[in-house]
């Protein structure tokens, strides 16, 4: 864990000690499968960026309750559902340095598992009676599936425009961060107006760090996945999307080529990503995510300005300065 990502967590950490406890809860079941591979998510789980947004985000206007807590274990959940899918439908064995679910169990085990947090996380927001922070998280679930639909669509004729992909990223990744942030200040408040300025700096705030994420594909260090993973999956990242668009119809046609018929061709890959490279896709895609990191950034100026108000702004930056 990185310094920066250990600062930020200060000001929340008796908060993220408690959702612990309160989110190892929400996973229990009966059947001793299910809490051997629960288990095994537990000790391979990542930075709990999406419960920091949502404490942060509600420490920022109110007081942590038993709300917010329900707020976080249901985001993460619905997220730990979605990354269980993810690997099943991307035929993905590897996740943050471990092997994934359908790597040790296959892809029936796998969907059911992902059922089994999804359930329990609606479950929960039910007898809880958080049908605010319930109605705002089912709503980015909706958009992650619509997002992922229009990529697998679009990325069969690769023919995706820059605010196409935008709108990609904003259901499959930005959706879910928005959420966080939302129904952690819903749980505080019921003053609409800031629900949708958190809302909305969630937003940008997530397609700032699915920026970064692409980028991690033209890299050349080790960041949990096998770099140029996303060409050999076709999908159609911004640095190339923009690379494509002011390319001639000879270079074009080479590219998306190597995307359709050799995606699995190693040295093919590394020609378009080194292609990708010279052509100043990396530049103008980390323009773009800055861009979006000051929108964020922005919203966040109208907020008052308190040590979790402070945690977010960094929480942002970590967002896209972190190395994996």
């Amino acid at each position: 864990m990185s310094k920066a990502l250990d600062n930020i967590k200060s000001v929340i950490q008796s908060e993220l000690d408690q959702f612990d406890k309160h989110f190892k809860h929400a996973m229990k079941s009966n059947v001793g499968l299910l809490e051997k591979i629960t288990y095994y998510i537990v000790q391979s789980k990542g930075k709990q960026i999406r419960p920091m947004f949502v404490f942060l985000s509600a420490k920022s206007i109110g007081d942590i309750n038993d709300t917010t807590y329900n707020s976080a274990s249901l985001i993460e959940l619905l997220h730990t559902a979605s990354l269980v899918h993810d690997d099943v439908v991307d035929e993905s064995y590897k996740r943050r340095g471990f092997f994934s679910i359908n790597a040790l169990w296959k892809n029936k085990i796998s969907v059911l598992v992902g059922d089994y947090f999804l359930s329990k996380g609606l479950l929960l927001s039910l007898e809880n009676k958080n049908y605010r922070g319930l109605h705002i998280i089912s709503n980015a679930v909706r958009e992650i599936a619509e997002g992922e639909l229009m990529q697998i669509e679009k990325a069969r004729k690769l023919d995706i425009e820059e605010k196409v992909y935008f709108e990609i990223i904003r259901q499959k990744t930005a959706s879910l961060i928005a959420a966080a942030c939302s129904a952690g200040v819903a749980s505080v408040t019921e003053d609409s107006e800031v629900v949708e300025q958190f809302r909305l700096f969630g937003e940008y705030a997530g397609i700032a760090f699915q920026i970064k994420d692409d980028l991690f594909d033209y890299g050349t260090t080790d960041v949990g996945k096998p770099l140029g993973i996303d060409i050999k999956e076709q999908k159609m990242t911004l640095p190339l999307i923009h690379v494509l668009e002011k390319s001639n119809k000879t270079q074009k046609r080479w590219a998306k080529n190597i995307v359709k018929r050799h995606h699995k061709d190693k040295q093919k890959v590394n020609e378009l990503i080194h292609y990708v490279k010279d052509q100043g896709g990396l530049e103008y895609a980390t323009s773009k995510m800055h861009t979006y990191k000051n929108m964020a950034l922005d919203i966040l100026k109208t907020i008052p300005q308190n040590d979790s108000t402070l945690a977010l702004k960094q929480l942002v930056a970590y967002s896209i300065d972190r190395k994996k």
